[in-house]
């Protein structure tokens, strides 16, 4: 059984910030790694996927555990890529409640002079990327003799990005009582050795990965912007003949905004979640079961436990945290032989999660349209035929007949039925009261790749040239080919999601186009044997030689003194 963050001994204040954030149980991997790092001494490393919550997992208790208003740097979070490190500050940020902790995002990209303003402000945890790290040390403008904690995120992914020596270089520069967490969805020799040189006594947390399997549930995505999710949700609900689904949200308070603003606009829809007393919650439930409520809206936690065989739709109105979460929740349609749906929205900052889903999963997840307003509008319209024949085949009531000879002697027969159909429906088929969802609108906005080739100045590339490569490549047009970064050895572009697929499908095998060979530079991070023994930090920075004189020689296990418990 999954514990409460109750029981993971977290303070009351940071209890309240869960809870305002709708956050109702930990993750495997925070299950596992919070009362680890708050009642113990050990360093930590963390084996578990993308996706599972590492942020909240070595974040709270940092949280927990860093003093409040010191003017030093009290940790240090490393990781691979610049979107990466944005995306961790964020997350500590939006943890730390009313503590004032200042969390100072580093990268490359931004402006230097920005970021040393921000530390000679004093910043409690510095979040950024190896070679931009590296640069502020040789600078001066960041100390890293005080830490408590230090922290790698996708270890792996540093080391296929190169970062190896950069992390080296920069734990050289730390104190020896610190505290290390080390955190990677595998455990290649590389970062064994890393271990075994710079942690001490060491405690392994890993989440086991499961098979995932998939129903034969079709599978859809549809990419949305927030701003127009609820839209989206009812336009898929109006144009489904016999809608019966469950809608998994992210937190408590989704919940019921959604399924308060579905039952504003007519629909038979309710809400489950945590804060539900169990009388209530078996009340819906039954509700549920027997249609009276066709439309749940639920959180995971809340859905636990629904068995129903006949569901026609599962939506996930927000991603899951993990694939396994995913599996489970699309699981629960397409049961019985019975043909179901899975739909999940997707905005623009949730392309890489869904890509890691889909990965994860080993399963299928085909890009949809979402319906338009005529679309709708000849739904409903059909449905107000056919109800009104199941009507006529079962004869009307004859209470209504004087009442419908009365309304004839007004009007026209065709007038007085359509004044009857708008009292009755209202303007839903009147297409000026739908709002239009603009999908052509997400296309400059979604998910990006950044790509890295293995060719720069020395061998002839610069920018004119790299946008004609890509040209003959894809139906790209200039000003969609963004980030161009031209390096004496290699370069860097970074390219529209599915545009960038186009791109990589000519390199299968490692053929070169061109004398070039293109990789995936932000998506898995691998960098291609051309680049050299170079390593970069998540903006492409090229890191020649200049390493630091005082490396620690290989082997040397580090003492650890007075460590914080």
């Amino acid at each position: 059984m999954v514990p409460s963050f109750e029981e993971l001994g977290l303070s009351e204040e940071t209890l309240k910030v869960l809870a305002r954030k709708g956050f109702e149980e930990p993750s495997p991997i925070q299950a596992k790694t919070i009362p680890a790092v708050l009642t113990g001494t050990q360093d930590i490393i963390g084996q578990a996927q993308t996706g599972t919550g590492k942020t909240a997992a070595f974040g709270l208790p940092m949280i927990e555990l860093l003093a409040e208003k010191a003017r030093h740097v009290q940790a240090l979070v490393l990781a691979p890529t610049r979107e990466l490190a944005i995306q961790v500050a964020e997350e500590i940020h939006s943890l730390k409640g009313k503590r004032q902790l200042n969390i100072i995002p580093i990268y490359g990209g931004q402006s230097i002079g920005l970021q040393l303003q921000h530390l000679r402000r004093g910043a409690n945890i510095v979040v950024g990327t190896p070679g931009r790290v590296l640069d502020h040390l040789r600078r001066k403008s960041l100390k890293l003799d005080k830490i408590e904690f230090m922290v790698l995120d996708e270890a792996d992914e540093m080391l296929n990005m190169g970062f190896l020596e950069d992390v080296k270089s920069i734990m050289d520069q730390t104190n020896d009582t610190k505290r290390i967490m080390l955190f990677s969805a595998t455990m290649p020799k590389e970062i064994l050795a890393i271990a075994k040189t710079y942690m001490g006594d060491y405690q392994i947390v890993k989440v086991t990965e499961g098979a995932l399997t998939v129903s034969q549930t079709d599978q859809i995505y549809f990419e949305v912007r927030h701003s127009d999710k609820f839209e989206a949700l009812c336009r898929i609900i109006d144009v489904e003949e016999g809608f019966y689904g469950l809608v998994f949200c992210r937190t408590k308070n989704d919940v019921d905004e959604i399924s308060n603003h579905l039952v504003e606009r007519g629909y038979d829809a309710d809400g489950l979640h945590g804060d539900k007393t169990q009388p209530l919650r078996e009340k819906i439930l039954n509700r549920f079961k027997k249609k009276v409520v066709t439309i749940l809206v639920a959180t995971d936690v809340a859905a636990r436990g629904i068995d129903v065989n006949d569901l026609t739709h599962v939506i996930n109105y927000a991603l899951p945290q993990d694939p396994e979460a995913y599996v489970h929740r699309i699981g629960r349609t397409g049961r019985a032989g019975k043909e179901g749906n899975a739909i999940t929205f997707v905005t623009p900052s949730e392309y890489s999660k869904l890509m890691t889903i889909r990965k994860r999963a080993k399963t299928d997840i085909r890009k949809g349209t979402l319906p338009q307003v005529k679309d709708v509008i000849r739904m409903k319209r059909a449905k107000i035929k056919n109800d009104v024949e199941s009507i006529l085949a079962d004869r009307p009531q004859h209470s209504y007949f004087n009442l419908a000879k009365e309304l004839l002697d007004l009007a026209d027969p065709t007038e007085a039925l359509a004044a009857l159909l708008q009292t009755a429906y209202g303007d839903e088929l009147d297409e000026s009261k739908y709002v239009e969802i603009d999908q052509r609108r997400f296309v400059d906005k979604r998910g990006k790749t950044r790509l890295f080739v293995t060719q720069g100045k020395n061998s002839g590339m610069d920018v004119n040239k790299l946008i004609t490569l890509i040209k003959s490549l894809s139906d790209l047009e200039s000003h969609q080919i963004k980030d161009i970064e031209i390096h004496d050895k290699f370069s860097f572009v970074t390219l529209p999601f599915h545009e960038a697929e186009t791109v990589l499908s000519h390199f299968k095998g490692r053929r070169r186009v061109k004398g070039a060979f293109v990789t995936k530079a932000k998506e898995d991070g691998r960098r291609s044997k051309e680049s050299g023994r170079r390593s970069r930090d998540g903006d492409g920075r090229s890191r020649e030689g200049d390493r630091h004189s005082n490396k620690r020689a290989p082997g040397k296990k580090q003492e650890k003194r007075g460590r914080m418990g």
